[in-house]
C-alpha cells in the first residue's frame, strides 16, 4: 500500500507537522523571553514607591516564609498591604504577629464578601485601594522571593517603559510525579498563551500569573481595577487581558531564578484546586474543551503508541513527532529544575491533564457553578463577566 493511501500515514503527517510548528514557535518564544534575575536593581535613589498586594485566606502552611522574603526586599520605598480574607484558620494572627513593629507592613481584615465578587478578586482590589505606591504588585501568600526580586523588576518595567510585566515563578510540587505533571502544565501554558507574543500590541496574546503580576497604579486603576475581572477565577490571566485590552505596554518574563512557589502538596490537591478555574480558562466553552482534547490526543498521546506499530514512512513521522515532544518537554523541565528524562512520561502526563480539565467542565456543568474557599458562584454569573 502507498503511504498516501494509509490513513495512519496521514494522522502521523498532521501530527509530525503540528509538532513542527509548536516546536519553532515555542523556540523562538523562549529564547527571547527575557531573565528577571539577568536585571540589573534598579538604583536605591531613582527607586518608586512599590506597594505589594496580597490576598491571605486560609494560608498558615506557607504564609509565614512567603511573607518574610517580601518584607526582606532590598528596597527601601516598599509597603505590603496584606488582606485577611475571611481566615478561619491561624492566617489573621499570624500576619497581626507579623506587623508588630514591621512598618512596611498593614493588615486589613475583611469579615464580609458583597455580591457580585469572587473573594479573592474582592481582596486584591480591597487591598489596591489602601496601596499607595505608584507600581502594585500583586502576588500570592505562598512565594517566596530573592531579596532584589521586586527592584530587578521595577527597573525591567521603567527602562522597556511596560506598564504590566508578569513573572513565572519555580514551581515546588514534593513528589515526582507531581513535577512532570508541572512540567506539561508549564508548557501547554504557553502554547496557549504565547506569552512572548504579549509585548506585541498587534498581537491579542496577553499573559498573566498569580505568582506574580506587577503593574503602574495608574494604569491598573484607569483599566477600573479589579472590578471588571469581579467573577474570574481566572483572575490573573484576566488582569493581563484587561491591561492589553486597554492598549498598556505588557510584558512576560522568566523569574524561575528568583520566584519559587509549593503549589500542591498532593495530586487530588492538586484536582480540587485546578476544579475552579479548569472551565475558566477556556471562557467556559464546551466546544473548545472538545478540541483541545482531539488535538492532544493526536498530536501528544497517539505518537507515542502509534510509533511502535506502524513502520516506514509513517513510523519516521511519528517517531519525529515525539522526538520532538521530548525535547520541548526537556526545555520546559531545565526550567523547573526537574530531570528532562521524565520526558518518558509525557503521554501519561497529558492524559492527565486532560482528566483535571474534563473533571472541572463537568464539574462546573453538573453542578451549575463552583465552590472557592468556602462560598458557591452559580454559572450564570461567571459566564457573565467577560473581559
Amino acid at each position: 500500500m502507498y503511504p498516501t493511501r494509509d490513513p495512519w500515514f496521514w494522522l502521523a503527517l498532521f501530527a509530525a507537522a503540528s509538532m513542527v510548528v509548536l516546536f519553532v514557535d515555542g523556540l523562538r518564544g523562549a529564547l527571547s523571553l527575557p531573565r528577571l534575575h539577568e536585571v540589573p536593581p534598579v538604583p536605591d535613589a531613582e527607586a518608586p514607591p512599590v506597594s505589594v498586594v496580597i490576598a491571605a485566606r486560609d494560608e498558615e502552611r506557607n504564609l509565614e516564609q512567603a511573607l518574610a522574603s517580601v518584607l526582606a526586599q532590598r528596597y527601601g520605598p516598599l509597603e505590603v498591604v496584606v488582606v485577611d480574607d475571611r481566615s478561619t484558620d491561624a492566617t489573621g494572627s499570624i500576619l497581626d504577629r507579623m506587623a508588630v513593629g514591621n512598618p512596611r507592613l498593614r493588615v486589613v481584615h475583611l469579615t464580609e464578601l458583597p455580591a457580585g465578587w469572587l473573594g479573592k478578586n474582592h481582596a486584591l482590589h480591597a487591598g489596591a485601594a489602601e496601596a499607595k505606591g505608584e507600581y502594585l504588585l500583586f502576588t500570592d501568600a505562598d512565594v517566596v522571593m530573592e531579596p532584589d526580586t521586586v527592584a530587578r523588576a521595577v527597573a525591567f518595567m521603567r527602562d522597556g517603559e511596560v506598564d504590566h510585566a508578569a513573572a513565572a515563578p519555580r514551581v515546588e510540587m514534593p513528589s515526582p510525579a507531581l513535577r512532570v505533571f508541572v512540567v506539561l502544565f508549564t508548557l501547554f501554558f504557553a502554547i496557549a498563551f504565547r506569552p512572548w507574543k504579549a509585548r506585541d500590541p498587534r498581537s491579542p496574546a496577553h499573559i498573566g500569573v498569580g505568582a506574580f503580576n506587577l503593574v503602574r497604579a495608574e494604569a491598573y486603576r484607569a483599566a477600573g481595577g479589579h472590578r471588571p475581572i469581579a467573577m474570574r477565577p481566572d483572575d490573573d490571566l484576566k488582569l493581563g487581558k484587561l491591561m492589553k485590552k486597554h492598549g498598556f505596554r505588557q510584558d512576560f518574563l522568566v523569574a524561575t531564578e528568583t520566584l519559587r512557589v509549593e503549589w500542591y502538596r498532593t495530586f487530588g490537591e492538586m484536582v480540587r484546586g485546578l476544579t475552579k478555574n479548569g472551565f475558566a480558562g477556556v471562557d467556559y466553552r464546551l466546544g473548545y474543551v472538545v478540541a483541545v482534547t482531539v488535538a492532544q490526543l493526536l498530536v501528544f498521546v497517539l505518537p507515542w503508541l502509534a510509533v511502535w506499530f506502524t513502520g516506514g514512512a509513517t513510523q519516521l513521522l511519528f517517531g519525529a513527532a515525539v522526538a520532538m515532544a521530548f525535547a520541548m518537554y526537556a526545555g520546559a523541565a531545565r526550567g523547573q529544575g526537574v530531570s528532562p528524562l521524565n520526558g518518558v512520561l509525557f503521554p501519561v502526563a497529558t492524559l492527565a491533564f486532560l482528566y483535571v480539565v474534563w473533571r472541572a467542565t463537568l464539574v462546573t456543568l453538573t453542578t451549575g457553578g463552583i465552590e472557592w474557599r468556602g462560598t458557591r458562584y452559580p454559572l450564570d454569573e461567571l459566564r457573565a463577566n467577560e473581559v
